[in-house]
């Protein structure tokens, strides 16, 4: 069996329950394509059961989409006692690198919590390595997205981070990277019309949480399996969506319907998933 079919095998036999303490803009995808892979979503970003919510899951997604002082503290107890359990935790720094408020979160965050994984944009990855980087709102700006031609830069920036933090770095864009600090790996999937519809990249990281939650052992290839569903799923979305002539909001539901769908031989066959020589 292909690594990406026992990956995803996994997340439909455990189904592993993925705490989210997230952006109330995408909260309600993040669920849905937690359904859809096969895990089970919890919402729950208050002070008072935080941690006690983080003992009954898989894995901890903290995302910094829409902060506020009252999730700040709820991310870092819920981060502090998924550490001391041994579950994995994936860090969404949305927005790094826009605000003081965000930047000196993401630093307090990063220096109170381990992170199992961490998943941003280009720019965000960026202002994580180098304290610096150019934001468009929460969106990359496009002249630091991913291409062939900087391929080697991403990567390596990803590895710096990887060995800085000990965390798996994902960088999403037109091709997405997911390094630690001694391989790298490229996905080459997904469709332009992903960026059309808001939350793929909050909605990645709750994929990352399914497979990272059912998978804890094997944190590389699981993130690279998710990134190489999220991929694939837009791409057979887009297919489904010409003959119908939809747009965006259609879109969206036929990305959820093709990750509900989605089967081990499919993503095999069509992921373009290649290690770099690094």
């Amino acid at each position: 069996m292909n690594p990406f079919e026992k990956v995803l095998s996994a997340v439909r036999q455990k189904r592993p329950l993925v705490h989210f303490i997230t952006n109330y803009v995408t909260a309600n995808d993040c669920a849905n394509i937690t359904l859809a892979l096969g895990g089970s979503p919890i919402m729950a970003d208050d002070l008072r059961e935080v941690e006690q919510i983080v003992g009954h899951c898989s894995a901890l997604v903290l995302n910094m989409g829409t902060l506020s002082e009252r999730t700040v503290q709820s991310m870092l107890a819920a981060g502090k006692e998924a550490n001391r359990l041994g579950r994995p935790v994936v860090f969404d720094p949305v927005g790094v690198g826009a605000s003081r408020f965000r930047n000196e979160t993401a630093e307090m965050l990063l220096h109170e919590v381990r992170f199992d994984v961490i998943k941003g944009n280009s720019s965000e990855i960026a202002y994580l390595a180098e304290g610096s980087g150019t934001t468009k709102g929460v969106d990359a700006n496009l002249d630091a997205l991913s291409t062939e031609g900087n391929l080697n830069r991403h990567a390596d920036r990803a590895r710096k981070v990887s060995a800085r933090t000990g965390a798996v770095i994902v960088i999403s864009g037109p091709i997405d990277i997911v390094a630690d600090s001694h391989e790298a790996w490229a996905i080459r999937n997904g469709h332009p019309m992903m960026a059309k519809i808001t939350g793929t990249g909050c909605m990645s990281a709750g994929v990352i949480g399914c497979c990272v939650g059912a998978n804890p052992q094997a944190l590389l290839p699981s993130c690279a399996c998710a990134m190489s569903v999220m991929g694939v799923c837009g791409e057979l979305a887009y297919e489904r969506l010409l003959p119908v002539e939809g747009g965006s909001g259609t879109y969206r539901v036929f990305l959820m319907d093709a990750v509900s769908r989605l089967d081990g031989v499919t993503l095999t066959r069509r992921s373009r998933a290649e290690r770099l020589r690094i």
